[in-house]
């Protein structure tokens, strides 16, 4: 890639979607810092977005299997989850908000790769709406959550589903005694806030919602869904589905 090309996606502001890239078309390792205000900073290697369903977690491999019609795929990333989906004869939308992501899904082989905000999107109706990876998150706010789930209604088709998933940060308050000890002044203990760093970019920060199943079944419930529970690991995440009433 030429300095001019490379100078011109430093500017973009986009760790993730450049260490996507940077691993794809380069070569390079691209490992991002992930920093955030309720745990230790970490890392996480772009490979990981190149898994295949063999080295997916049991969560992941459950999910896809659940999908079924047409079906979006939501903050794509590098598409691995669409690349099964299709080998499946699945018809799948990939959106992402990364212009960097959606190029390197579609030089993977994604058919249907689009630069596109879920909240943006109108006027389209799928039968299975993927929100993998915590992709719920993206409401931000647990009071946010309805709305996302009300816009996503406005897109399922009848007979839809939306397969998500998500974890319980409640262990991050556990007592030396195995209680939990929770604040129920502060905000909710599963909002946080996020910043990526890949190299010397230095995203903005970000709202990132981590949700109980207890509270996002009642939420889903409060906007027309029903909500069943189907994998739960040891680790406080879970998978769940939502579907018509």
């Amino acid at each position: 890639m030429n300095e001019e090309k490379r100078n011109t996606l430093l500017n973009d502001n986009d760790p993730l979607g450049q260490a996507l890239w940077d691993y794809h078309f380069n070569g390079f390792p691209a490992i991002v810092d992930v920093i955030t205000n309720i745990a230790e900073d970490e890392t996480i290697s772009a490979e990981y977005f190149f898994r295949d369903f063999e080295k997916m977690p049991k969560l992941e491999q459950i999910a896809v299997k659940e999908c079924f019609g047409k079906t979006l795929d939501v903050g794509a990333g590098a598409g691995s989850h669409t690349l099964y989906l299709q080998s499946k004869n699945i018809e799948t939308t990939a959106i992402d908000i990364s212009k960097k992501s959606v190029e390197v899904m579609k030089s993977r082989g994604v058919k249907n790769a689009r630069h596109e905000d879920i909240y943006k999107l109108k006027n389209e109706k799928f039968d299975t709406i993927l929100l993998i990876m915590n992709g719920v998150g993206v409401a931000g706010k647990k009071d946010n959550l309805k709305n996302l789930f009300n816009h996503l209604k406005k897109l399922l088709n009848e007979g839809g589903q939306i397969i998500l998933d998500s974890s319980d940060l409640i262990y991050l308050n556990e007592q030396e005694d195995g209680s939990f000890l929770i604040d129920l002044n502060a905000d909710y203990y599963g909002e946080t806030e996020y910043t990526l760093k890949y190299n010397k970019i230095i995203g903005k920060p970000f709202d990132w919602l981590f949700i109980d199943f207890f509270s996002l079944k009642e939420i889903a419930e409060n906007s027309g869904f029903k909500c069943t529970k189907l994998f739960e690991d040891e680790h406080y995440n879970y998978l769940a589905k939502l579907f018509g009433s």
